[in-house]
């Protein structure tokens, strides 16, 4: 009896950390998604050109 309430309780904290992991994750993910929109909704204003069609280095004369 003894050992099938510790399994019990070693159940229950794994099935709690697992839930923290989760808490975390989905509060990293919303954190990413709003510094994303936050960037997207500021970067037509700076510029009208994509970054992926700027050169890295001026053009030679």
């Amino acid at each position: 009896m003894y050992e099938y309430e510790i399994q019990q309780l070693r159940t229950a904290e794994l099935i709690r950390q697992a839930d923290e992991a989760r808490l975390a994750r989905e509060a990293v993910r919303a954190r990413r998604a709003a510094h994303r929109d936050a960037r997207h909704d500021t970067a037509p204003a700076e510029s009208h050109t994509s970054w992926l069609r700027r050169h890295r280095f001026a053009r030679v004369a």
